[in-house]
């Protein structure tokens, strides 16, 4: 686009409208001078006259009229284009697009998007789910959910809870059957559901404390999973411990790795 053309575009629309030099000068805050020197321009750079010119009169040409005729919706368009935008500022609207692991969406973005609901009536959220981890830039979103330390380096965080506290869960039906784990080197006697990295294929690591000291195990058990709710449902259905995120404001109580 011709960004002197597309400037001067203003200035003849006036003439056209006002059928005349001087009264478009005179609208537009102008010189007759230098409104005759914008339509010059244009005409030059088409390479075709817009207007006929007597010293009484000025009208279009069949060139003329059709550049009009094309050019006044559209500019028309963009100066409402312009106007929503600066009436529309101070006020949160739009599309927002985030990327979220799954196992974050009832105990994270649930309430979010509540509270964002209420508030923001005018936004749209879209919530990808992603348990792959996707690059949230390249990917087109405009932000991203991830926990602990599964962050990309150039990325800007922002704490969105409070620290959450990994449990170990099983179904009264497993204890039952099973008997409750006595310490963290007991686990492995009990079937543990595992999960599997979706980007690395590794199995995800369990970082529990033992008599205080951090420490990381690979689970081991008869299931692994790629979905860390459905690990869930597989706890509640009998089938084994689960690792799970503990939901922030959750009611905690004291005992053994199988709380």
């Amino acid at each position: 686009m011709d960004r002197d053309l597309l400037s001067h575009l203003p200035v003849v629309l006036a003439v056209a409208r006002r059928r005349g030099f001087a009264t478009a000068a005179a609208e537009l805050g102008m010189s007759p001078s230098a409104v005759s020197h914008a339509v010059r321009l244009v005409e030059e750079r088409l390479g075709v006259p817009l207007f006929a010119r007597t010293t009484r009169s000025v009208s279009l040409t069949e060139a003329g009229a059709a550049l009009v005729a094309s050019a006044t919706p559209a500019l028309q368009d963009i100066g409402d284009r312009l106007e929503r935008i600066r009436a529309a500022k101070g006020r949160v609207s739009g599309l927002l697009r985030l990327n979220v692991p799954r196992v974050a969406l009832p105990i994270i973005m649930t309430p979010v998007v509540r509270e964002m609901a209420k508030r923001f009536a005018d936004v749209t959220v879209e919530i990808y789910a992603d348990d792959a981890i996707a690059d949230i830039v390249a990917d087109g979103f405009d932000a991203g959910i991830r926990l602990g330390e599964m962050i990309a380096e150039d990325m800007i965080t922002v704490r969105l809870t409070q620290p959450l506290r990994a449990i170990i869960v099983a179904s009264p039906a497993y204890l039952s059957d099973r008997g409750r784990p006595k310490d963290v080197a007991d686990l492995k006697n009990h079937n543990c559901i595992g999960y599997r990295l979706i980007r690395s294929g590794a199995l995800y690591r369990w970082d529990l404390l033992d008599d205080g000291r951090e420490v990381a195990i690979e689970s081991s058990g008869s299931i692994v999973v790629n979905d860390a709710l459905y690990a869930r449902e597989l706890g509640l259905a009998g089938v084994g411990l689960a690792y799970q995120f503990e939901p922030p404001g959750a009611c905690r109580h004291s005992g053994g790795p199988a709380d």
